[in-house]
């Protein structure tokens, strides 16, 4: 763990605490993941009790999709075991790297996780031929949904790749096997805006999505850095933007001032808790807003 706490993940425990998934950096710059366990106070704030420093999952063998890194995206219980569905990272070389979606499965209360495939399971295809990346998973019955970033191409700004992407839809009977029919669901607003890490939660029949968007042109901690999005479904396919309802914004100064990013929102008890990262992807570290009604 040498740098950033990025794209916080989280899950209620049985005993009722929190676990929240990251990915911290090593030295080499990747993405492994571990997590934290945090207790909720009687006020609603929270106190981590335990950080986990042994990584939950290893970065893939040499050739594979994950490969050079690994971020935690979405969790799902069943039957006992922890799906957790992940972003997967692998050095290119016209571009600096491509991005797969992969799936492993804990047995042990979500300490450690074993991949259910060395390949991908929602990865580039012919309708979507650059990467995927960043899950969202919401099982409900016997449907499962998965909302995902998908790229669009690459826009070169000073001399370099940067990659643009959508939030787009897939669904499956079993969370394993997927069915894309290449829906996107978040529109951008420009031709240079990025959308991913949509986070969604359901309450009275209506879909609600908080995502990360960005511009391309000076987005790392500049006038074009991550603010986070939102968005209202009755179907989970067609979605109605509503950026001014997200309830977030940069903080005036301190460690979200310039960036805010990678949302994950987990109602609990009675309140919304919005997890989230600032400044530098993370390397800031993790915060959390709790939802105010207005």
């Amino acid at each position: 763990m040498v740098s950033h706490a990025t794209v916080p993940t989280a899950i209620i425990l049985p005993d009722e605490s929190i676990r929240i998934y990251f990915a911290p950096r090593n030295e080499k710059g990747q993405s492994i993941p571990a997590f934290i366990d945090v207790d909720v106070t009687g006020e609603g704030d929270l106190q981590m009790k335990y950080l986990h420093t042994t990584p939950i999952l290893p970065p893939g063998k040499t050739g594979t999709f994950d490969d050079s890194g690994i971020m935690p995206c979405s969790v799902s219980e069943v039957d006992g075991k922890i799906y957790l569905y992940y972003t997967g990272w692998n050095l290119a070389v016209t571009v600096p790297y491509r991005n797969s979606i992969g799936l492993a499965i804990s047995i042990d209360g979500g300490y450690s996780f074993e991949r259910l495939f060395d390949g991908p399971i929602v990865d580039r295809d012919r309708e979507e031929p650059y990467f995927t990346l960043t899950p969202c998973v919401y099982h409900d019955g016997d449907d499962w949904h998965m909302w995902y970033g998908s790229g669009t191409g690459f826009v070169m700004i000073n001399e370099k790749p940067e990659p643009l992407y959508v939030i787009k839809y897939a669904s499956s009977a079993d969370g394993i096997v997927w069915q894309r029919k290449n829906i996107t669901c978040i529109h951008p607003k420009s031709g240079l805006e990025s959308n991913a890490r949509p986070a969604v939660i359901r309450e009275q029949g209506i879909y609600k999505m908080w995502f990360a968007y960005r511009g391309s042109l000076d987005y790392r901690d500049g006038t074009d850095s991550y603010r986070i999005g939102y968005a209202e479904s009755t179907d989970a396919k067609t979605w109605r933007r509503m950026d001014e309802a997200a309830g977030i914004d940069v903080s005036a100064n301190g460690w979200d001032s310039t960036m805010i990013t990678y949302p994950f929102v987990l109602p609990y008890k009675e309140k919304k808790y919005l997890f989230y990262n600032g400044n530098g992807f993370g390397r800031s570290g993790i915060g959390y807003a709790v939802w105010k009604d207005q």
